[in-house]
Protein backbone atom coordinates (compact mmCIF):
# COMPACT_ATOMS: atom_id res chain seq x y z
CA UNK A 1 0.00 0.00 0.00
CA UNK A 2 1.13 3.65 -0.88
CA UNK A 3 2.69 5.59 2.03
CA UNK A 4 0.27 6.46 4.88
CA UNK A 5 -2.44 4.40 3.68
CA UNK A 6 -2.43 2.77 6.82
CA UNK A 7 -3.84 -1.39 7.69
CA UNK A 8 -5.36 -1.53 10.36
CA UNK A 9 -5.47 -4.93 12.65
CA UNK A 10 -8.60 -5.75 12.75
CA UNK A 11 -9.75 -6.40 17.12
CA UNK A 12 -11.29 -9.81 16.02
CA UNK A 13 -9.27 -11.72 14.11
CA UNK A 14 -10.53 -14.61 12.14
CA UNK A 15 -8.77 -17.74 14.02
CA UNK A 16 -7.76 -19.11 10.18
CA UNK A 17 -6.85 -15.94 8.69
CA UNK A 18 -4.17 -13.31 10.84
CA UNK A 19 -3.41 -11.41 8.14
CA UNK A 20 -7.28 -10.00 7.21
CA UNK A 21 -7.03 -6.70 7.01
CA UNK A 22 -10.59 -5.31 7.00
CA UNK A 23 -11.26 -2.21 3.90
CA UNK A 24 -13.85 -0.50 6.89
CA UNK A 25 -10.90 -0.02 9.26
CA UNK A 26 -8.49 1.24 6.57
CA UNK A 27 -10.74 3.11 5.24
CA UNK A 28 -12.05 4.64 8.20
CA UNK A 29 -8.52 5.66 9.52
CA UNK A 30 -7.32 7.41 5.75
CA UNK A 31 -10.72 9.70 6.85
CA UNK A 32 -10.01 10.44 10.08
CA UNK A 33 -6.48 11.48 9.31
CA UNK A 34 -7.42 13.86 6.68
CA UNK A 35 -10.16 15.55 8.88
CA UNK A 36 -7.40 15.93 11.57
CA UNK A 37 -5.37 17.64 8.95
CA UNK A 38 -7.74 20.76 8.59
CA UNK A 39 -10.67 18.64 6.44
CA UNK A 40 -8.46 17.95 2.79
CA UNK A 41 -10.71 18.43 -0.63
CA UNK A 42 -13.57 17.38 -2.03
CA UNK A 43 -13.48 13.75 -4.38
CA UNK A 44 -16.20 13.55 -6.20
CA UNK A 45 -17.02 9.95 -8.34
CA UNK A 46 -20.04 9.68 -11.24
CA UNK A 47 -20.38 6.85 -12.63
CA UNK A 48 -22.53 6.42 -15.66
CA UNK A 49 -24.47 3.87 -17.51
CA UNK A 50 -25.57 3.34 -20.58
CA UNK A 51 -29.25 4.14 -20.16
CA UNK A 52 -28.02 8.01 -19.06
CA UNK A 53 -28.27 6.69 -14.90
CA UNK A 54 -25.81 8.67 -13.22
CA UNK A 55 -24.35 7.47 -9.34
CA UNK A 56 -22.41 9.99 -7.45
CA UNK A 57 -19.98 9.23 -4.42
CA UNK A 58 -18.56 12.14 -2.57
CA UNK A 59 -15.02 12.12 -0.15
CA UNK A 60 -12.39 13.95 0.65
CA UNK A 61 -8.81 13.35 0.10
CA UNK A 62 -5.41 15.17 1.10
CA UNK A 63 -4.38 18.28 -1.08
CA UNK A 64 -1.86 17.25 -3.35
CA UNK A 65 0.71 19.23 -1.67
CA UNK A 66 0.26 17.89 1.64
CA UNK A 67 3.00 15.14 2.99
CA UNK A 68 0.73 12.64 2.88
CA UNK A 69 -1.32 13.08 -0.30
CA UNK A 70 0.72 9.90 -1.69
CA UNK A 71 -1.97 7.53 0.69
CA UNK A 72 -4.80 9.73 -1.55
CA UNK A 73 -3.51 7.01 -4.24
CA UNK A 74 -4.31 3.70 -2.64
CA UNK A 75 -7.39 4.97 -1.34
CA UNK A 76 -8.54 5.46 -4.51
CA UNK A 77 -7.74 2.87 -6.52
CA UNK A 78 -9.85 0.46 -3.69
CA UNK A 79 -12.30 2.59 -3.79
CA UNK A 80 -13.08 2.60 -7.22
CA UNK A 81 -12.75 -0.58 -7.71
CA UNK A 82 -15.58 -1.11 -4.76
CA UNK A 83 -17.79 1.44 -6.76
CA UNK A 84 -17.61 0.23 -9.91
CA UNK A 85 -18.67 -3.51 -9.12
CA UNK A 86 -20.93 -2.65 -6.78
CA UNK A 87 -23.06 0.40 -9.18
CA UNK A 88 -21.87 -0.36 -12.40
CA UNK A 89 -20.25 2.06 -15.07
CA UNK A 90 -18.89 1.77 -18.14
CA UNK A 91 -17.78 6.00 -17.42
CA UNK A 92 -16.58 7.27 -14.79
CA UNK A 93 -16.22 10.86 -13.58
CA UNK A 94 -13.42 11.42 -11.45
CA UNK A 95 -13.77 14.93 -10.08
CA UNK A 96 -11.23 16.38 -7.91
CA UNK A 97 -7.05 16.64 -7.81
CA UNK A 98 -5.60 15.82 -10.99
CA UNK A 99 -3.28 13.81 -9.90
CA UNK A 100 -6.31 11.16 -8.28
CA UNK A 101 -7.75 11.76 -11.46
CA UNK A 102 -4.68 10.67 -13.66
CA UNK A 103 -4.03 7.93 -11.58
CA UNK A 104 -7.00 6.22 -11.97
CA UNK A 105 -7.11 6.72 -16.07
CA UNK A 106 -3.64 5.14 -16.26
CA UNK A 107 -5.15 2.12 -14.20
CA UNK A 108 -8.07 1.80 -15.88
CA UNK A 109 -6.79 1.47 -19.53
CA UNK A 110 -6.86 -1.38 -21.95
CA UNK A 111 -2.88 -2.19 -20.49
CA UNK A 112 -3.39 -1.06 -16.74
CA UNK A 113 -3.18 -2.22 -13.69
CA UNK A 114 -7.10 -2.76 -13.89
CA UNK A 115 -7.43 -4.03 -17.78
CA UNK A 116 -9.68 -6.87 -16.14
CA UNK A 117 -12.15 -4.48 -15.04
CA UNK A 118 -11.58 -2.26 -17.97
CA UNK A 119 -12.73 -4.77 -20.38
CA UNK A 120 -15.09 -6.37 -18.73
CA UNK A 121 -17.20 -3.15 -17.89
CA UNK A 122 -16.96 -1.64 -20.84
CA UNK A 123 -17.13 -4.74 -23.86
CA UNK A 124 -18.70 -7.74 -21.83
CA UNK A 125 -21.15 -5.67 -19.92
CA UNK A 126 -21.91 -2.22 -21.33
CA UNK A 127 -21.25 -2.87 -24.66
CA UNK A 128 -19.14 0.14 -24.63
CA UNK A 129 -15.52 1.45 -24.38
CA UNK A 130 -14.78 2.15 -21.04
CA UNK A 131 -13.72 5.89 -20.00
CA UNK A 132 -12.19 7.84 -17.43
CA UNK A 133 -12.97 11.52 -17.38
CA UNK A 134 -10.43 13.77 -15.55
CA UNK A 135 -12.74 16.78 -14.30
CA UNK A 136 -12.99 19.56 -12.07
CA UNK A 137 -15.95 18.65 -9.33
CA UNK A 138 -18.22 21.17 -10.44
CA UNK A 139 -18.20 19.39 -13.81
CA UNK A 140 -19.39 16.22 -12.27
CA UNK A 141 -22.80 15.19 -14.15
CA UNK A 142 -25.58 15.83 -11.15
CA UNK A 143 -26.69 12.49 -9.94
CA UNK A 144 -29.67 10.76 -12.02
CA UNK A 145 -30.14 7.37 -10.11
CA UNK A 146 -33.55 5.76 -11.31
CA UNK A 147 -35.48 2.63 -9.36
CA UNK A 148 -37.94 0.03 -10.69
CA UNK A 149 -40.33 -2.43 -9.15
CA UNK A 150 -39.56 -5.76 -9.07
CA UNK A 151 -41.50 -9.05 -8.67
CA UNK A 152 -43.99 -9.03 -5.73
CA UNK A 153 -46.37 -11.00 -8.13
CA UNK A 154 -47.97 -13.49 -6.57
CA UNK A 155 -51.44 -14.27 -8.78
CA UNK A 156 -51.52 -17.04 -10.72
CA UNK A 157 -49.79 -20.56 -11.08
CA UNK A 158 -45.94 -19.97 -11.55
CA UNK A 159 -42.56 -21.57 -11.85
CA UNK A 160 -39.67 -19.86 -10.11
CA UNK A 161 -35.47 -21.36 -10.34
CA UNK A 162 -32.83 -20.39 -9.23
CA UNK A 163 -29.94 -21.52 -11.41
CA UNK A 164 -26.06 -21.86 -9.29
CA UNK A 165 -22.53 -23.42 -10.13
CA UNK A 166 -23.46 -26.09 -7.79
CA UNK A 167 -27.43 -26.78 -8.10
CA UNK A 168 -30.47 -25.72 -10.00
CA UNK A 169 -33.17 -25.37 -7.57
CA UNK A 170 -37.07 -24.46 -9.22
CA UNK A 171 -40.55 -23.65 -7.26
CA UNK A 172 -44.38 -24.60 -8.18
CA UNK A 173 -46.05 -21.65 -6.47
CA UNK A 174 -49.67 -21.20 -7.34
CA UNK A 175 -51.10 -17.61 -5.73
CA UNK A 176 -48.00 -16.92 -3.80
CA UNK A 177 -47.80 -20.53 -1.88
CA UNK A 178 -45.93 -23.32 -2.70
CA UNK A 179 -46.89 -26.39 -3.87
CA UNK A 180 -43.49 -28.13 -4.88
CA UNK A 181 -39.24 -27.71 -5.06
CA UNK A 182 -36.86 -29.36 -5.92
CA UNK A 183 -32.98 -28.93 -5.81
CA UNK A 184 -30.79 -30.56 -7.93
CA UNK A 185 -26.58 -30.75 -8.60
CA UNK A 186 -25.40 -30.26 -11.74
CA UNK A 187 -22.21 -28.60 -13.02
CA UNK A 188 -23.03 -25.90 -15.47
CA UNK A 189 -19.32 -24.38 -15.44
CA UNK A 190 -17.27 -27.07 -16.66
CA UNK A 191 -19.54 -27.76 -19.64
CA UNK A 192 -19.04 -26.66 -22.99
CA UNK A 193 -22.06 -27.82 -24.94
CA UNK A 194 -24.85 -25.30 -24.10
CA UNK A 195 -26.97 -28.14 -25.00
CA UNK A 196 -26.44 -29.15 -21.30
CA UNK A 197 -27.78 -26.01 -20.00
CA UNK A 198 -30.23 -25.79 -22.37
CA UNK A 199 -31.91 -29.75 -21.21
CA UNK A 200 -31.45 -29.20 -17.64
CA UNK A 201 -33.22 -25.83 -17.00
CA UNK A 202 -36.29 -26.86 -19.64
CA UNK A 203 -36.31 -30.39 -17.51
CA UNK A 204 -36.75 -28.35 -14.05
CA UNK A 205 -39.16 -26.39 -15.58
CA UNK A 206 -41.33 -29.30 -17.13
CA UNK A 207 -41.05 -30.82 -13.79
CA UNK A 208 -42.26 -27.94 -11.75
CA UNK A 209 -44.88 -27.93 -14.59
CA UNK A 210 -46.32 -31.05 -13.83
CA UNK A 211 -47.27 -30.22 -10.23
CA UNK A 212 -49.48 -27.49 -11.27
CA UNK A 213 -52.67 -27.52 -13.14
CA UNK A 214 -51.32 -25.09 -16.00
CA UNK A 215 -48.47 -22.47 -16.25
CA UNK A 216 -49.04 -19.14 -16.28
CA UNK A 217 -45.71 -17.32 -15.87
CA UNK A 218 -41.85 -18.80 -15.36
CA UNK A 219 -39.28 -16.51 -13.56
CA UNK A 220 -35.66 -17.22 -12.67
CA UNK A 221 -32.32 -16.18 -10.99
CA UNK A 222 -28.80 -16.39 -11.77
CA UNK A 223 -25.57 -15.05 -10.99
CA UNK A 224 -24.40 -12.74 -13.95
CA UNK A 225 -25.36 -9.69 -15.93
CA UNK A 226 -28.81 -10.06 -17.71
CA UNK A 227 -30.56 -7.62 -20.25
CA UNK A 228 -33.72 -7.72 -21.77
CA UNK A 229 -33.76 -11.80 -21.07
CA UNK A 230 -30.15 -12.26 -22.82
CA UNK A 231 -26.92 -13.66 -21.06
CA UNK A 232 -24.21 -10.64 -21.37
CA UNK A 233 -22.26 -12.15 -19.14
CA UNK A 234 -22.54 -15.30 -16.65
CA UNK A 235 -20.42 -17.64 -14.59
CA UNK A 236 -22.74 -20.31 -15.09
CA UNK A 237 -21.45 -20.37 -19.48
CA UNK A 238 -18.36 -19.79 -18.56
CA UNK A 239 -17.28 -23.13 -20.34
CA UNK A 240 -18.87 -22.45 -23.38
CA UNK A 241 -16.72 -21.45 -26.66
CA UNK A 242 -17.05 -17.81 -27.95
CA UNK A 243 -18.41 -19.50 -31.47
CA UNK A 244 -21.59 -21.12 -29.84
CA UNK A 245 -21.96 -18.15 -27.39
CA UNK A 246 -25.00 -16.60 -29.16
CA UNK A 247 -26.72 -20.00 -28.39
CA UNK A 248 -26.35 -19.14 -24.56
CA UNK A 249 -27.25 -15.11 -25.22
CA UNK A 250 -30.65 -16.01 -26.68
CA UNK A 251 -31.37 -19.25 -24.34
CA UNK A 252 -33.89 -18.16 -21.89
CA UNK A 253 -35.72 -16.14 -25.23
CA UNK A 254 -35.91 -19.75 -26.36
CA UNK A 255 -37.44 -21.40 -23.81
CA UNK A 256 -39.99 -18.69 -22.83
CA UNK A 257 -41.45 -19.49 -26.80
CA UNK A 258 -41.23 -22.37 -26.03
CA UNK A 259 -43.11 -22.46 -22.51
CA UNK A 260 -45.26 -20.12 -24.61
CA UNK A 261 -45.72 -18.16 -21.10
CA UNK A 262 -44.12 -14.88 -20.22
CA UNK A 263 -40.54 -15.38 -18.73
CA UNK A 264 -38.30 -12.95 -17.29
CA UNK A 265 -34.58 -13.58 -15.68
CA UNK A 266 -32.70 -11.30 -13.56
CA UNK A 267 -29.25 -11.57 -11.48
CA UNK A 268 -29.86 -14.03 -8.58
CA UNK A 269 -28.88 -10.70 -6.06
CA UNK A 270 -31.36 -8.94 -6.99
CA UNK A 271 -33.55 -11.79 -6.56
CA UNK A 272 -31.80 -12.87 -2.94
CA UNK A 273 -32.60 -8.92 -1.86
CA UNK A 274 -36.35 -9.38 -2.92
CA UNK A 275 -36.88 -12.73 -1.10
CA UNK A 276 -35.24 -10.56 1.98
CA UNK A 277 -37.74 -8.10 1.36
CA UNK A 278 -40.88 -9.82 1.09
CA UNK A 279 -39.68 -12.10 3.57
CA UNK A 280 -39.68 -9.13 5.93
CA UNK A 281 -42.44 -7.22 5.05
CA UNK A 282 -40.14 -4.00 5.04
CA UNK A 283 -37.65 -2.38 2.92
CA UNK A 284 -33.61 -1.18 2.81
CA UNK A 285 -32.59 -4.68 2.29
CA UNK A 286 -29.48 -6.39 1.40
CA UNK A 287 -29.39 -9.50 0.52
CA UNK A 288 -26.26 -12.06 0.21
CA UNK A 289 -26.02 -15.31 -0.72
CA UNK A 290 -23.01 -17.26 0.15
CA UNK A 291 -23.34 -20.55 -2.44
CA UNK A 292 -20.93 -21.16 -5.06
CA UNK A 293 -19.90 -17.49 -5.01
CA UNK A 294 -21.30 -14.14 -3.32
CA UNK A 295 -24.21 -13.30 -4.67
CA UNK A 296 -25.61 -10.00 -3.41
CA UNK A 297 -28.75 -7.55 -4.38
CA UNK A 298 -30.50 -4.56 -2.91
CA UNK A 299 -33.91 -3.63 -2.22
CA UNK A 300 -34.07 -0.25 -2.13
CA UNK A 301 -35.83 2.12 0.81
CA UNK A 302 -38.66 2.36 -1.49
CA UNK A 303 -38.69 -1.23 -2.33
CA UNK A 304 -36.88 -0.60 -5.73
CA UNK A 305 -34.15 -1.81 -7.58
CA UNK A 306 -31.60 0.39 -8.27
CA UNK A 307 -29.98 -1.05 -11.55
CA UNK A 308 -26.56 -1.29 -9.88
CA UNK A 309 -24.57 -4.50 -10.86
CA UNK A 310 -24.46 -5.55 -6.58
CA UNK A 311 -21.55 -7.55 -7.74
CA UNK A 312 -20.04 -7.53 -4.45
CA UNK A 313 -18.12 -10.96 -5.14
CA UNK A 314 -15.93 -8.85 -7.05
CA UNK A 315 -15.71 -5.47 -4.74
CA UNK A 316 -12.64 -5.65 -1.84
CA UNK A 317 -13.74 -6.36 1.32
CA UNK A 318 -9.94 -7.07 2.62
CA UNK A 319 -6.79 -5.03 2.17
CA UNK A 320 -4.05 -8.07 3.48
CA UNK A 321 -1.14 -7.92 0.56
CA UNK A 322 -1.17 -11.46 1.07
CA UNK A 323 -5.07 -11.73 0.44
CA UNK A 324 -6.60 -14.52 -1.54
CA UNK A 325 -6.38 -13.88 -5.54
CA UNK A 326 -10.29 -14.20 -6.97
CA UNK A 327 -10.07 -16.73 -9.62
CA UNK A 328 -11.34 -14.81 -12.74
CA UNK A 329 -10.84 -11.40 -12.16
CA UNK A 330 -7.07 -11.83 -10.40
CA UNK A 331 -7.35 -9.16 -7.97
CA UNK A 332 -7.00 -9.87 -3.83
CA UNK A 333 -9.28 -9.86 -1.33
CA UNK A 334 -12.58 -9.56 -3.15
CA UNK A 335 -15.82 -10.99 -1.39
CA UNK A 336 -15.70 -14.19 -3.34
CA UNK A 337 -13.11 -15.31 -1.59
CA UNK A 338 -14.66 -14.82 1.93
CA UNK A 339 -18.51 -15.34 1.59
CA UNK A 340 -18.81 -18.59 -0.52
CA UNK A 341 -17.59 -22.54 -0.88
CA UNK A 342 -14.43 -20.65 -1.59
CA UNK A 343 -13.74 -19.68 1.25
CA UNK A 344 -14.35 -23.20 3.24
CA UNK A 345 -12.42 -24.59 0.48
CA UNK A 346 -9.42 -22.39 1.16
CA UNK A 347 -9.47 -22.32 5.19
CA UNK A 348 -10.21 -26.31 5.31
CA UNK A 349 -6.35 -27.52 4.99
CA UNK A 350 -5.51 -25.09 7.82
CA UNK A 351 -7.76 -27.25 10.19
CA UNK A 352 -6.34 -30.64 8.86
CA UNK A 353 -9.49 -31.05 6.52
CA UNK A 354 -8.67 -33.18 3.09
CA UNK A 355 -11.37 -32.51 0.57
CA UNK A 356 -10.94 -34.54 -1.95
CA UNK A 357 -10.62 -33.55 -5.84
CA UNK A 358 -12.74 -35.80 -7.55
CA UNK A 359 -15.71 -34.77 -5.95
CA UNK A 360 -17.93 -31.81 -7.57
CA UNK A 361 -17.77 -28.40 -5.94
CA UNK A 362 -21.10 -29.19 -3.91
CA UNK A 363 -20.05 -32.61 -2.49
CA UNK A 364 -16.89 -30.98 -1.67
CA UNK A 365 -19.17 -28.58 0.34
CA UNK A 366 -21.42 -31.05 1.97
CA UNK A 367 -18.12 -33.01 2.94
CA UNK A 368 -16.77 -30.26 5.26
CA UNK A 369 -20.33 -29.31 6.73
CA UNK A 370 -20.69 -33.05 7.42
CA UNK A 371 -18.19 -32.46 9.61
CA UNK A 372 -19.34 -29.05 11.19
CA UNK A 373 -22.52 -31.02 12.28
CA UNK A 374 -20.30 -33.13 13.57
CA UNK A 375 -18.86 -30.64 15.82
CA UNK A 376 -15.41 -30.87 14.31
CA UNK A 377 -13.31 -28.22 15.73
CA UNK A 378 -11.84 -26.80 12.53
CA UNK A 379 -14.36 -27.36 10.98
CA UNK A 380 -16.32 -24.55 13.63
CA UNK A 381 -13.52 -22.36 12.77
CA UNK A 382 -13.74 -22.03 9.46
CA UNK A 383 -17.52 -20.74 10.44
CA UNK A 384 -16.79 -18.47 13.10
CA UNK A 385 -13.93 -17.00 10.51
CA UNK A 386 -16.47 -16.44 7.95
CA UNK A 387 -18.31 -14.29 10.81
CA UNK A 388 -15.75 -12.19 11.53
CA UNK A 389 -15.02 -11.33 8.14
CA UNK A 390 -18.81 -10.47 7.60
CA UNK A 391 -19.36 -8.03 10.84
CA UNK A 392 -16.59 -6.12 9.13
CA UNK A 393 -17.41 -6.55 5.88
CA UNK A 394 -21.04 -5.04 7.01
CA UNK A 395 -19.87 -2.31 8.26
CA UNK A 396 -17.66 -1.88 4.87
CA UNK A 397 -20.83 -2.23 2.70
CA UNK A 398 -22.72 0.28 5.37
CA UNK A 399 -20.60 2.94 4.08
CA UNK A 400 -22.03 2.30 0.67
CA UNK A 401 -25.57 1.40 1.41
CA UNK A 402 -28.64 2.68 3.34
CA UNK A 403 -29.66 -0.22 5.15
CA UNK A 404 -32.16 -1.56 7.32
CA UNK A 405 -31.68 -5.26 6.94
CA UNK A 406 -28.99 -7.76 5.59
CA UNK A 407 -30.21 -11.35 5.51
CA UNK A 408 -27.93 -14.13 4.56
CA UNK A 409 -28.88 -17.48 2.86
CA UNK A 410 -27.28 -19.74 0.75
CA UNK A 411 -26.09 -23.57 1.04
CA UNK A 412 -23.00 -22.26 3.20
CA UNK A 413 -25.67 -21.10 5.82
CA UNK A 414 -27.14 -24.42 5.65
CA UNK A 415 -27.36 -26.51 9.24
CA UNK A 416 -25.06 -24.87 12.08
CA UNK A 417 -22.85 -22.71 9.59
CA UNK A 418 -25.42 -19.74 9.02
CA UNK A 419 -25.71 -19.49 13.55
CA UNK A 420 -22.62 -19.58 12.90
CA UNK A 421 -21.21 -16.63 10.99
CA UNK A 422 -24.10 -14.66 12.61
CA UNK A 423 -23.16 -15.00 15.84
CA UNK A 424 -19.56 -13.72 14.71
CA UNK A 425 -20.70 -10.98 12.76
CA UNK A 426 -23.09 -9.98 15.85
CA UNK A 427 -20.30 -10.34 18.05
CA UNK A 428 -18.07 -7.41 15.30
CA UNK A 429 -20.59 -5.42 15.15
CA UNK A 430 -21.82 -4.47 18.95
CA UNK A 431 -18.44 -4.62 20.00
CA UNK A 432 -16.58 -2.36 16.78
CA UNK A 433 -19.59 -0.78 15.30
CA UNK A 434 -22.22 -0.24 18.19
CA UNK A 435 -24.16 2.21 16.62
CA UNK A 436 -24.79 0.35 13.18
CA UNK A 437 -25.38 -2.96 15.00
CA UNK A 438 -28.53 -0.80 16.49
CA UNK A 439 -29.77 0.23 13.04
CA UNK A 440 -29.26 -2.94 10.97
CA UNK A 441 -31.34 -6.08 11.70
CA UNK A 442 -28.77 -9.06 10.76
CA UNK A 443 -30.71 -12.22 10.06
CA UNK A 444 -31.29 -15.66 8.53
CA UNK A 445 -34.34 -17.08 6.80
CA UNK A 446 -35.63 -20.28 8.19
CA UNK A 447 -34.31 -23.30 6.72
CA UNK A 448 -37.03 -23.79 3.97
CA UNK A 449 -36.81 -20.35 2.79
CA UNK A 450 -33.26 -20.57 2.93
CA UNK A 451 -32.42 -23.25 0.63
CA UNK A 452 -35.68 -22.41 -1.89
CA UNK A 453 -36.07 -18.75 -1.04
CA UNK A 454 -34.76 -17.64 -4.43
CA UNK A 455 -36.40 -19.51 -6.27
CA UNK A 456 -39.97 -18.57 -4.88
CA UNK A 457 -39.22 -15.03 -5.00
CA UNK A 458 -38.37 -15.51 -8.79
CA UNK A 459 -41.93 -16.67 -9.41
CA UNK A 460 -42.85 -13.47 -8.71
CA UNK A 461 -41.10 -11.92 -11.27
CA UNK A 462 -43.09 -11.82 -14.11
CA UNK A 463 -46.34 -9.88 -14.70
CA UNK A 464 -49.63 -12.05 -16.02
CA UNK A 465 -51.63 -9.69 -18.07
Amino acid sequence: MTEMFKLIQPSFIPSLDEDFRPAVLANRAFRNGVTASGGGVPLLFGLERPDGSISRFETCVYPDDHPHSGANLAYVERLVKFLIWQRGAWRIYVGGPRRIGEHVKHQYAPDGSRAFDFHFMGKNVYDRTFSVEVCDVADVPVEREGGKRLGRNLNGCRIGFDLGASDRKVAAVIDGKPVYSEEVVWDPRNHIDPTYHYQEIITALQTAASKMPRVDAIGGSAAGVYVNKQVRVASLFRGVPEDRYDEVRNLFLRIQDEMGVPLEITNDGDVTALAGSMSLGDNGVLGIAMGSSEASGYVNGQGQITGWLNELAFAPIDYSPTAPVEEWSGDRGCGASYFSQQCVFRLAPKVGIDVPDDLTNAEKLKSVQAKLEAGHEGAVKIWQSIGYYLGYTIAHYADFYDLRHILILGRCTSGRGGPLILAGAHEVLGAEFPTLAAQINLQLPDETNRRVGQAIAAASLPVIE
